[in-house]
């Protein structure tokens, strides 16, 4: 699973409102969550289904093999949520014989024929309807909804949407649509036969083995599982697709691609087969499976999920080539969710708070593609990103990585479990060498393959195959909680010809843990590799031939640590020009912010970034760069030109020309003109942006020129203004992300918050279904990290009965549109009850 997350942006705006980012569940009580007793063992699951579209219902017929796991026993205990139950019955070789059962609380308690043995198989033959619309379960921040079966635009009517269904399993919402043991720790082969319009294509686990036409313009496809996967990855979609086919070996790679993305569809998903073989010879482990699918599914209630051999992705994956030449926002995704086939679907993680084993792995898998595909910047890049998300949400400090005593399921798919399980277990791979590390998920694969797994597994594969003793590791990072504050300091002796350096912890819970020091001597660096105990304070001395120039603490970037240093901006420019890991770049020039345009040392660090060989460095030089200093413009705004036209990346020229525009200068004019005509989004936006910024005149003739598809969240800050100004309807809806969050932008960025009011107000007075569900589903994503603050949840719901009261008032003047607005007053009463 791969969550839907608000950008850093958004939720630096929350915690700067000062709101308490707290799970949705805070103030719940707290229990010892066991693993599920195993009572009976799922052997195969053979299932027959047909849809009702009009009441959006299911009708399904299944046959379920199962024995007693351990003890004898002469009941059957099924999970089944909201269905009509019409005919249990035993069946014996197609003989049915009725069985008494009772169904109440989505529990379904089935008494068998006699007691049955451990081993003594059975089949129970279910007739029933599953009610996706009556589930009561309730999702969560990460995984929005919990209903298992959605049925989307299924009559029609909404031109904008096409007609889908597909299923969401995790945690526990397989048993909305069929009876089943809804535990991860449950395994079974299955079989499903799909009944649909012969006009949809139909995707499901393991291999399509049959298809055959039905009267009435009906289809039923019949797809086989072979091999035994947990029941919450069962996965159906039915839908109108075009099927763009791709390989891997022998292994079918076929992307379920809606038809006006099926030009794009390599362009977004092309990397595939080249991840599949990555992964398999960096697991030394074959991918296992005999297909892989990925499809797409609107109005998804998360960001992905690793269904075994069929993975569902939101419809973000959906991309044009205005975004993808900037950037495949959703490749990190792609090999998250395939790596989960290794990592969940192969070995699957016990319980939930074991979760760890399932998505701290696949959380890593986007460092490893990232590091092979593009380089270990850009994977260091992207590690420090998902790290800091973790480090800068404070709420997430006391949670263990493995926590058996959450308040709800959901709670678990959080920032500790994702962000900083991957910086975890890079932590570890560094601890190891790779050799070892990667010979240890080999071997805790082969271990547990189609099986169930748990932390303590992992611990013990990585022991066996290194030799070394890891409780140490296990018990602060994965049974513990927090991670090392830091502060440092060193003194030199000039008699003995040392720095001594002292390494403070300043967190109740002290940890231990390697950790690589640079010692600069004489302008370049020296490194050493110490061990700090667990103590408050460790001092370590280096010999050096006079005082250090700087002295650099975790210079390789591993540790997961909170760091404060304070450097001079000479001290980082030495930082920045002989360091080699990115983080060390990032920081040094992150260390002169408040120094540009006041520090010759600040300007030098500049001109040397803006020629990084790395673009995400060059990124952010330019970000800090201000062209409307004379000085600086003497300095850099030549280099700064360059990378304005020739950039190899286009999100570097976007950059660039941000940058130019604040000189507000007209020569840049012809610059400017020539990125409208770009295939870039950035640049067709940064270009848009300079171009107002010297002439706002040019407002109006240009406004239908604004596209906010895969904006970066300060080009959408940029274009917001404009956008609401000139009422540009057609990107209404992609300032919603903003426009939800106006009273907390205030207290950051008055201007920008009054234009994201002007923006809600603009949604919420207009008959826009599209732009009134961002809305609402953003704030549904932003609970969890609001939390129980009681004046972030007023300020919230007051905002969205402020909106309810525009469009009852729209209501009153456009009865001829009763439809489309009762339903946006429906998703905003929807939104203000889950906040009460």
């Amino acid at each position: 699973m791969r969550k839907a997350i608000l950008s850093i942006a958004i939720l630096g705006i929350l915690f700067s409102a000062n709101v308490s980012a707290q799970t949705e569940t805070s103030g719940r009580e707290k229990v010892y969550r066991a693993t599920h007793t195993k009572v009976t063992e799922l052997k195969h699951t053979k299932l027959k289904v047909n849809f009702d579209y009009q009441k959006e219902q299911m009708n399904g017929e299944e046959w379920l093999t199962a024995s007693p796991y351990f003890y004898p026993a002469n009941e059957l205990i099924l999970d089944a949520k909201a269905m009509l139950i019409h005919e249990v019955a035993l069946d014996n070789n197609g003989k049915k014989s009725p069985l008494k059962y009772e169904y109440k609380d989505d529990i379904l308690k089935i008494t068998l024929d006699k007691t049955y043995q451990k081993n003594q198989d059975y089949t129970v033959y279910i007739k029933y309807t599953s009610r996706p619309n009556e589930v009561k379960q309730q999702g969560s921040m990460a995984i929005n909804d919990a209903k298992g079966l959605y049925f989307i635009n299924a009559q029609g009517t909404d031109p904008e949407l096409p007609t889908q269904i597909w299923t969401q399993g995790e945690t526990e919402a397989s048993s909305a649509w069929f009876p089943t043991i809804d535990k991860p720790n449950q395994k079974t082969t299955q079989e499903i036969y799909m009944t649909v319009p012969d006009k949809y294509v139909t995707l499901s686990n393991g291999i399509l083995k049959d298809s055959q036409k039905e009267s009435s313009g009906l289809r039923t496809d019949h797809w086989v599982m072979d091999k035994r996967h947990s029941t919450y990855l069962f996965f159906m979609g039915v839908g109108e697709y075009a099927i763009v086919k791709d390989k891997w070996k022998n292994i079918p790679v076929d992307y379920y691609i809606e038809k006006e993305y099926e030009p794009y569809a390599k362009q977004i998903y092309g990397n595939t087969p080249e991840m599949i073989d990555f992964f398999s010879k960096r697991m030394n482990y074959d991918y296992p499976w005999a297909k892989y699918a990925q499809i797409s599914g609107r109005n998804y209630v998360s960001g992905a999920m690793e269904n075994t051999t069929a993975t569902l992705h939101g419809s973000d994956i959906l991309q044009k080539p205005g975004q993808l030449i900037d950037e495949n926002t959703w490749e990190d995704t792609i090999a998250h969710e395939l790596f989960h086939h290794w990592f969940g679907d192969l070995v699957t993680a016990e319980s939930w708070s074991n979760l760890t084993v399932n998505e701290s792995f696949a959380n890593y898998s986007e460092y490893l593609w990232n590091e092979h595909k593009y380089g270990k910047d850009q994977a260091d890049y992207h590690l420090m990103t998902d790290v800091n998300r973790y480090i800068h949400n404070p709420s997430d400090f006391n949670k263990n990585l493995v926590r058996f005593n959450y308040a709800s399921r959901e709670d678990v798919f959080d920032l500790v479990t994702y962000q900083k399980g991957g910086g975890i277990l890079n932590m570890l791979r560094n601890y190891l060498g790779d050799d070892a590390f990667f010979a240890g998920m080999n071997d805790y694969l082969k271990t547990n393959e189609y099986q169930n797994a748990e932390a303590h597994q992992l611990r013990l594969s990585f022991e066996k195959v290194s030799g070394k003793d890891l409780n140490w590791f296990f018990n602060q990072w994965y049974f513990g909680n927090g991670n090392p504050k830091v502060n440092y300091s060193f003194t030199f002796e000039p008699v003995k010809k040392q720095v001594a350096v002292t390494i403070n912890q300043t967190q109740d819970q002290m940890f231990e843990f390697p950790l690589a020091i640079d010692v600069y001597d004489n302008g370049k660096p020296k490194r050493y590799n110490v061990w700090v105990n667990a103590d408050a304070k460790n001092t370590f001395n280096f010999d050096v031939s006079k005082a250090p120039d700087l002295v650099n603490i975790n210079a390789d970037g591993v540790l997961l640590a909170d760091i404060t240093d304070t450097k001079t901006p000479e001290q980082n420019l030495l930082q920045f020009t002989n360091s080699k890991e990115f983080k060390n770049r990032y920081n040094a020039l992150a260390g002169i912010k408040d120094q540009v345009g006041k520090n010759p040392a600040a300007t030098k660090l500049l001109a040397a970034a803006l020629k990084d060989p790395f673009f995400r460095v060059r990124i952010q030089a330019l970000e800090l760069v201000d062209l409307s200093n004379p000085e600086q413009m003497k300095a850099l705004g030549v280099e700064v030109e360059k990378l304005a036209s020739n950039d190899p990346k286009t999100l570097t020229q976007a950059a660039a020309i941000t940058a130019l525009a604040k000189t507000k200068d007209k020569k840049y004019l012809p610059l400017f003109e020539k990125g409208m005509s770009a295939i870039s989004n950035a640049v067709k936006g940064s270009s848009l942006g300079a171009i107002l910024a010297i002439d706002p005149s040019k407002a109006n003739s240009l406004a239908d020129k604004i596209n906010l598809d895969g904006a970066s969240d300060e080009l959408q800050a940029q274009l917001l203004p404009i956008i609401v100004k000139n009422k540009v309807v057609s990107q209404m809806p992609k300032i919603a992300s903003l426009a939800a969050f106006y009273p907390f932008i205030k207290f950051q960025n008055p201007e920008l918050g009054k234009s994201a009011e002007e923006g809600y107000n603009w949604i919420m007075s207009s008959d826009n279904l599209k732009a009134t569900e961002s809305v609402t589903k953003i704030l549904g994503y932003a609970k969890n990290q609001i939390g129980d603050n009681p004046q972030a949840k007023m300020m919230v719901v007051q905002m969205l009965k402020d909106g309810l009261g525009k469009k009852m008032e729209l209501l009153k003047q456009n009865p001829q549109n009763a439809a489309s607005i009762n339903k946006q007053i429906d998703v905003i009463n929807k939104t203000i009850e889950n906040y009460k």
